[in-house]
């Protein structure tokens, strides 16, 4: 095998964190000797061991002079576990082959540094483009502290959400709306306009095998939240967010005693999203999946903050003038003006697609009252 398939390998065992790991990276880790695999390891979980010490530990046999690949740059400081360049060092590793490097300033090139001081044979950027795609999130949230933001939708090929009269169950197939909840899975947390609670009452929870349940934010800017609703009344068991402008302090007293946790954000009788998207950031959420209504998609949009699309399209048409789209509001009044996606991508899923890419950002501006 080559060392491309080697970092392939760990690449697919990084994935298996999916889900556990944030705020931290997934990563994954193959050791080599003599062409073969000694012993691999993956980033399990938030505040457990490295991918690279747990491969390490796994293995008893003598690994002097082996090859270790890992997608991401060793650590080289003391966190919530030691750093894993020391145990790379002790176990007498030869070479280590790295996928990409660690933006975190605690690490930044000083991991890969300390083993070539210790006479570590270091070769980086091994399949990078693919690395540093896995942990697109990471990269952003470490940098910036602000999390990570993709948007999801589904709509037909006439892109349109439900038919005139509401009716919208269900757009795509199975198998697209299993990626849904890959996707859910995927991100920490799952943020929602309080005007989809009040039509569709939704769970908003991950429904697949190991599936993780993503924090559940509503805005909600005059706290119109049901206390009857499926998101109040399951938030004792996952965690739920209400992002409010305004409301009664008896209303407020209720959605806390019921599990919910308030987050007042004001400007100007509306929830800011930069704002919000600050707060989340300093508790430690670090990606949000928008699954809204074309309102809250339109002026979420335009906020500028938006990173990733997930357009869901399904070859049904449906028409109708009053049938709703899944971007609304005012949108851009020039063509220039256009969001433009990146590194686009389709994927097939089932008799649906998925077209998926980046977004640039402009400036952030406040969510519409709702």
């Amino acid at each position: 095998m080559t060392k491309y398939e080697y970092m392939q390998l760990a690449i697919e065992l990084a994935r298996k964190g999916m889900g556990r790991t944030a705020p931290n990276p997934m990563v994954g880790c193959v050791i080599v000797r003599d062409g073969k695999i000694m012993t691999d390891g993956f980033h399990e979980q938030y505040g457990g061991y490295h991918a690279e010490r747990n491969a390490l530990l796994r293995c008893e046999e003598d690994l002097t002079g082996a090859d270790l690949y890992v997608t991401l740059e060793p650590c080289c400081h003391q966190g919530q576990t030691p750093p894993c360049t020391d145990i790379i060092l002790e176990r007498g590793i030869g070479r280590v082959y790295i996928g990409a490097m660690d933006p975190n300033p605690k690490v930044a090139g000083k991991g890969a540094q300390i083993l070539r001081e210790h006479g570590v044979e270091v070769e980086t950027g091994i399949l990078e483009k693919e690395c540093l795609e896995l942990n697109e999130v990471f990269m952003q949230y470490i940098a910036t502290g602000i999390p990570y933001v993709a948007m999801k939708y589904a709509m037909t090929m006439d892109g349109k959400i439900a038919t005139y009269t509401g009716d919208s169950k269900w757009v795509t197939g199975e198998v697209a709306r299993r990626h849904v909840h890959e996707l859910r899975k995927r991100y920490s947390a799952i943020m929602v306009g309080i005007g989809t609670v009040l039509v569709d009452d939704p769970m908003l929870n991950c429904r697949i095998e190991e599936g993780v349940d993503p924090v559940r934010i509503i805005c909600d800017s005059r706290l119109r939240i049901p206390l009857e609703s499926q998101i109040v009344q399951t938030a004792k068991g996952i965690p739920t967010i209400v992002a409010y402008a305004s409301g009664d302090p008896k209303k407020e007293e209720d959605l806390r005693k019921a599990g919910v946790e308030l987050i007042q954000i004001n400007e100007h009788g509306r929830v800011d999203f930069a704002k919000l998207l600050a707060e989340l950031g300093q508790r430690k959420i670090d990606s949000v999946l928008i699954e809204g209504g074309g309102t809250f998609h339109g002026t979420v949009l335009k906020s500028g903050m938006v990173n990733r699309i997930f357009c869901y399209i399904a070859p049904k048409l449906i028409g109708g003038k009053e049938a709703r789209s899944p971007v609304e509001g005012d949108g851009f009044s020039y063509m220039r003006e256009a969001l433009e996606m990146t590194d686009s991508e389709i994927i097939k899923l089932g008799g649906d697609i998925c077209i998926t890419g980046c977004v640039r950002k402009e400036e952030a501006s406040c969510l519409p009252e709702s």
